[in-house]
Parts: structure tokens; C-alpha cells; sequence
């Protein structure tokens, strides 16, 4: 089974990936991640990525593919993508990838604007372990204090709440074409994503099925 699952920022595309992937078997692969892997690594395509997600815009179409497709054909089973396709060049160019053995199904969370920007907005870090929080669904304890080592926790520079708008209007822009490409093909699947995350994912479960 090959997935895309898709959503604006902050409406828990990252979360249900996980999640969906280890109920499913598949292979879960995130942009996100790999540009975080490769900025780490302090890869001349880390530092490009760098520069545009700072700024709360999309990384390039070309930089982008590239990766995702190296990735791909590293696996010999199953996978669900996360955060990619964003652009409707994207997903044309994937499926043209992927020839007959294309995408089966893209899975839509829907979110109110008005929600993803109180989730992205109030999100935290924690320097030393990477631990999340979220100062209004899920705040530390101690203010500025991770719960789980005691690190110092931090915001992104990609979760303020001026990026937060800017990301989101990116998204709607550019990344919501995609849901009217899938769903003319017969491959969208709906879900309203503001419930609880068990709900979330076992009303996906049921879709899939």
C-alpha cells in the first residue's frame, strides 16, 4: 500500500504517520525529517532547506523530488508520505515516478484555519531531548522546563505565530490544489481531524478498510 497523507501545518499529518504506518506495516517517510537528517549533517541541500523553512516557505520542487524519490527506491515495501506532495507539480511528477505502481490512496485531515493556528503557534521544544509541548494542550510543569530532563525548552523559529500565518498561507495557496487532483482521480480520502488523536486515526483505519 503506497499513502500520501495530507494536511496543513499543524494538523497532525506528522502524528497519524506514525501511527498509521506501524498499524499498517508501511514505511513512513517525512520530508520534514529528511531535511532536518540533512541539515544536521550540514548538507549543502540541509543549508538550502534551511534558509526556505526559516522563512516558512516550500523547499523547491527539484530538491525536493529528488530526495523523496532516492528515499523511495531504498524500500522494497509499502510507505505513507508526510508533508510531500506539497505542490501540484509535485504529485504530477510522483506519479509519473511511480509509473503504474503509483500512489493508491492521499488521506485529507481537515483542520479550521482558526485551530491550526492556535496549535502551531503555542509549540515548544525542548533543546535537550526534542521533547514537545504545547502551552495551551500541553504544557510542562515547570514554565521553561522540560518534564521529562529538565532541559530548557525553546520555540522555533518556524513555529512563531507570524511564521505560523505565513506557513499557513503558503499551504492553502499551493498545497490545497492537491486535494481536488486526488479526489478527481478517485484516491481522496476525508477526514475531519479535529477530534482526539485515537479518533483521528481509527476513523482513517475505517477509510482504508
Amino acid at each position: 500500500m503506497r499513502l500520501i497523507l495530507l494536511g496543513a501545518p499543524g494538523s497532525g499529518k506528522g502524528t497519524q504517520a506514525e501511527r498509521l504506518a506501524e498499524a499498517k506495516g508501511l514505511v513512513h517517510i517525512s520530508s520534514g525529517d529528511l531535511f532536518r537528517k540533512a541539515e544536521k549533517e550540514g548538507t549543502e541541500l540541509g543549508k538550502l532547506a534551511k534558509s526556505y523553512m526559516e522563512k516558512g516557505l516550500l523547499v523547491p520542487d527539484e530538491v525536493t523530488i529528488k530526495m523523496i524519490l532516492e528515499r523511495i527506491s531504498e524500500i522494497d515495501q509499502g510507505f505513507m508520505l508526510d508533508g510531500f506532495p506539497r505542490t501540484l507539480e509535485q504529485a504530477q511528477a510522483l506519479d509519473k515516478a511511480l509509473n503504474k505502481d503509483g500512489i493508491d490512496k492521499a488521506i485529507y485531515i481537515d483542520v479550521s484555519r482558526e485551530e491550526l493556528l492556535r496549535r502551531l503557534s503555542g509549540r515548544w521544544i525542548c533543546k535537550q531531548c526534542q521533547a514537545p509541548y504545547h502551552m495551551v494542550s500541553s504544557p510542562p510543569k515547570i514554565a521553561g522546563r522540560c518534564d521529562v530532563c529538565g532541559g530548557e525548552l525553546y520555540q522555533r523559529a518556524d513555529d512563531t505565530r507570524e511564521t505560523a500565518q505565513k506557513r499557513l498561507e503558503v499551504y492553502f495557496e499551493q498545497t490545497a490544489p492537491l486535494i481536488d487532483y486526488y479526489k478527481e482521480s478517485g484516491r481522496l480520502l476525508e477526514v475531519e481531524g479535529e477530534r482526539s488523536i485515537e479518533e483521528v486515526k481509527e476513523n482513517i483505519l475505517k477509510l482504508l478498510s
